[in-house]
C-alpha cells in the first residue's frame, strides 16, 4: 500500500477590479498563494480563490511582506484615482455653471416677451453657455495632464517599492534556510 503525503492548505478569497486581476494574481503568487479559481462579481470586480500550504516556510515573514504589498497596491490605486478626481469635481461644477448660464439665456429669451434687448441678451447668454460647455472638456484634459505629470514620479516609486516587496517574497519562497 502506497502512502500519500497529506498537505493541509489555508484558503483565502480576494476581491479585485477586473482590470487589476493579473496584477493581483501575480502579487499573491509571490507569497506562495496558488489561484484555484476566479468568479465575476458585481460592478466589474472579480473574486479570486487562493490556497497555500499551511506549513509554508517563512510564513511570518511572508505574511508581513504580503501586508506591505497590499498596502502598497492600495496606495497605487489611490494615486491612479487622484489623477482624475480633482479634474472631475471641477468639470462637474463648471458644467453645472455652464448649464445654468445656458438656461438663464433661454429664460431671458422666452419669459420677457416683446423686448429686443432681452432677446439679444438671452441669445448672448445662451451662446456663452454653449461655449462654456464646449470648453469644459478642454479644461478637464489640461487639469488631468498636469496632475498626471505631478503624480507620475510618485507612482513610479511606488511601483518600484511593490516590485521589491514581491521579489523579497519570492526569494523567501525559494530559499532553503528556515
Amino acid at each position: 500500500m502506497e502512502e500519500k503525503d497529506f498537505v493541509s492548505y489555508e484558503y483565502r478569497t480576494v476581491s479585485a477590479k477586473a482590470k487589476d486581476q493579473t496584477r493581483v494574481m501575480d502579487m499573491y503568487e509571490a507569497f506562495g498563494w496558488e489561484v484555484t479559481g476566479t468568479s465575476p462579481q458585481v460592478a466589474g470586480d472579480v473574486a479570486l480563490s487562493l490556497k497555500r500550504d499551511r506549513k509554508q516556510r517563512h510564513k511570518q515573514e511572508l505574511n508581513k511582506l504580503e501586508r506591505q504589498a497590499e498596502e502598497t497596491f492600495e496606495t497605487l490605486g489611490s494615486l491612479q484615482r487622484s489623477k482624475t478626481l480633482g479634474a472631475s469635481v471641477f468639470a462637474y461644477i463648471f458644467g453645472i455653471f455652464a448649464a445654468l448660464v445656458l438656461g438663464g439665456g433661454m429664460c431671458l429669451t422666452m419669459l420677457i416677451e416683446n423686448s429686443i434687448p432681452a432677446l439679444v441678451c438671452g441669445i448672448a447668454l445662451g451662446v456663452a453657455g454653449l461655449v462654456l460647455c464646449g470648453v469644459n472638456y478642454a479644461i478637464y484634459s489640461k487639469i488631468v495632464a498636469k496632475k498626471t505629470r505631478d503624480v507620475l514620479p510618485v507612482i513610479d516609486q511606488t511601483e518600484e517599492k511593490l516590485a521589491n516587496i514581491l521579489e523579497k517574497g519570492n526569494e523567501l519562497l525559494s530559499s532553503e534556510i528556515i
